[in-house]
């Protein structure tokens, strides 16, 4: 994601002395809390202190912004919440969805929701990975990029996030949608090799490794063209014996 950095020069006095001028100059507001936000809240060094200082100071002077302000996009589409989530600031996250007024399921202009951005992160420690799981409570988990129509799950496995998909998994995250190509989280794994996720994929009995995808291949068949034999043998080990009799059917 880019974003123009704008680091903080005026510290938590110079946040606290705009929010002043926006609770008494109604015409400039909306262009003061656009700057300022995104100023306090998006960068990859952002302070949870700020943030709690910015949001109890609009509190304070104009309540009735406060939900206007955390829903807040950039010409990108993307919130305060994209942002803190893509810079793993689980801190501002957390800041953020306690509010209670954060839009989780809003997708940028690439059609991504901040669920689907925490896919992508590794949390570091057993507090931020608390945080990525209350993202994932309180929104759509299975909603789908409005490009492509991957899900979260999708995205954590084709790159690799191991924890982030079981989390995924165990939030009720759902294991065979299909995006617009026909393909399942299994078969991104498949591309991918990433067998160790397969395996955590196939351990979920709902898991349906006879799905095809808008080609007519199954994962076996994803595997076996991308070459990944330790797939290939994980697959041919849980699949009925009658589907790979002819495995290099053509691709």
């Amino acid at each position: 994601m880019k974003k123009n950095d704008c680091p903080d020069k005026q510290g938590n006095g110079g946040a606290k002395k705009n929010l002043k001028f926006v609770g008494v100059n109604g015409e400039q507001v909306l262009m003061v809390l656009y700057q300022e936000w995104f100023r306090v809240s998006s960068q990859k060094d952002s302070q949870a202190e700020t943030v709690t200082l910015y949001l109890r100071e609009v509190g304070y002077h104009t309540p009735t912004l406060l939900r206007y302000i955390v829903n807040l996009a950039d010409g990108n589409g993307n919130m305060a919440l994209h942002y803190s989530v893509s810079h793993s600031n689980f801190s501002v996250v957390k800041l953020l969805l306690d509010t209670g007024l954060c839009e989780v399921d809003h997708q940028n202009k690439a059609g991504y929701t901040a669920i689907m951005l925490a896919a992508l992160t590794a949390a570091e420690s057993p507090e931020d990975m608390e945080v990525a799981r209350q993202l994932l409570r309180m929104g759509k988990i299975n909603a789908r990029a409005s490009q492509s129509g991957q899900t979260a799950l999708m995205l954590a496995v084709s790159h690799g996030r191991t924890m982030m998909a079981q989390v995924l998994l165990d939030c009720s995250a759902d294991v065979n949608i299909q995006d617009q190509d026909g393909s399942t989280a299994l078969m991104c794994a498949c591309e991918h090799g990433h067998t160790e996720i397969a395996k955590t994929l196939l351990d979920r009995p709902e898991c349906d490794i006879s799905l095809t995808d808008k080609d007519g291949h199954t994962a076996l068949a994803v595997a076996m063209k991308a070459s990944h034999s330790d797939m290939v043998e994980l697959l041919k080990a849980r699949a009925d014996p009658a589907t790979v009799t002819d495995p290099t059917a053509p691709l």
